[in-house]
């Protein structure tokens, strides 16, 4: 089996309420990642980056998510990232051209409020990963798969689809 990265940039899925500032903050650890994937079999390595809500990320923190995913060692990567701009990192990283199969995802609703969506779209991506064999970039969301050119955000349904 291959051993995957699992690599956090925060977004709603890492999300956590702060009752002292009474409002929902990007939680920067990996707690959520491994809570999920605690009893699953595949061989995983996580790590967290950048740590913002996807719309505050910047063209610089994209050429840093590159640089991180270049440098990784493994050619099997899963982003978590917010599904705000995750086409645009997704893009970004695309253009780098890096010869590895990396797969974004996310979650609307936070882990920590409603873990359920995140955990699926955790395990389609990882699902889907495992199947690949070609290297790209690409979207798992809501139950739908595709390069990420091809799979969007609905804002109006308030989902991802495949155009």
């Amino acid at each position: 089996m291959k051993r995957i990265l699992i690599l956090t940039t925060g977004g709603t899925f890492n999300k956590i309420y702060d009752p002292v500032a009474g409002k929902l903050l990007v939680d920067e650890s990996i707690k959520a990642v491994e809570e999920i994937t605690a009893k699953w079999q595949a061989d995983f390595h996580a790590m967290a980056c950048i740590g913002k809500d996807s719309l505050d990320m910047t063209d610089a923190d994209r050429r840093e998510l590159v640089s991180v995913l270049s440098q990784a060692r493994s050619t099997d990567i899963v982003v978590i990232h917010g599904t705000d701009t995750m086409d645009l990192s997704a893009e970004a990283v695309a253009r780098a051209h890096l010869d590895k199969r990396i797969v974004f995802t996310g979650a609307m609703v936070p882990y920590a409020i409603d873990p359920v969506e995140a955990a699926a779209n955790l395990a389609l991506a990882i699902g889907a990963l495992q199947t690949l064999s070609s290297n790209g970039v690409y979207i798992a969301m809501n139950g739908v798969f595709g390069n990420y050119r091809q799979v969007t955000k609905d804002r109006k349904a308030g989902k991802f689809i495949i155009r």
